[in-house]
């Protein structure tokens, strides 16, 4: 994996705005930070072109689309070696319900964050990812209740 680019001043302040208003025009930008709007659309594709910015999307209301339901699952694995990481990661990529999954150390192996439209749903995934999975032991899920705090941005401080 390369190295990061080296960010300055200018980058960590447009990355800080763009985070917060990934719509902002150019000219706004520049104007926000001191910078005319060729040099601006310059830096900004830069740092897209080195993977600093990775993607632009919209941000979707689960509840508007059905998927007000948010559940995290922890997964054991009852072996473990790189082939079995490997098929695990292959199966969880495939399921759209997935947000996120991430290998992590501790008392589980596998946390898995999903947004589903209800328990039927959830009920489904529970079962396709045992099925999927080569060596499971065990799941803990935990269903939320209350969303207190959801960000995609990061503090570049």
């Amino acid at each position: 994996m390369a190295s990061p680019p080296e960010l300055d001043r200018l980058d960590r302040r447009i990355l800080d705005i763009l985070q917060r208003e990934g719509r902002i025009s150019m000219t706004e930008l520049g104007e926000r930070i001191g910078l005319s709007t060729s040099p601006v659309a310059e830096r900004v594709r830069r740092l897209e072109r080195t993977r600093v910015i990775t993607g632009w999307h919209a941000r979707v209301d689960p509840h508007a689309v059905n998927r007000g339901m948010l559940v995290f699952v922890e997964i054991t694995l009852s072996a473990k070696s790189g082939e079995i990481f490997d098929q695990v990661k292959r199966a969880l990529l495939h399921m759209n319900e997935v947000l996120e999954c991430h290998l992590v150390s501790g008392s589980f192996d596998y946390l898995v964050k999903a947004r589903l439209s209800g328990m039927e749903d959830y009920r489904g995934l529970l079962g396709d990812i045992l099925r999927q999975i080569p060596v499971p032991c065990q799941s803990h899920s935990y269903v939320v209740m209350e969303e207190v705090k959801e960000t995609t941005v990061l503090e570049l401080g």
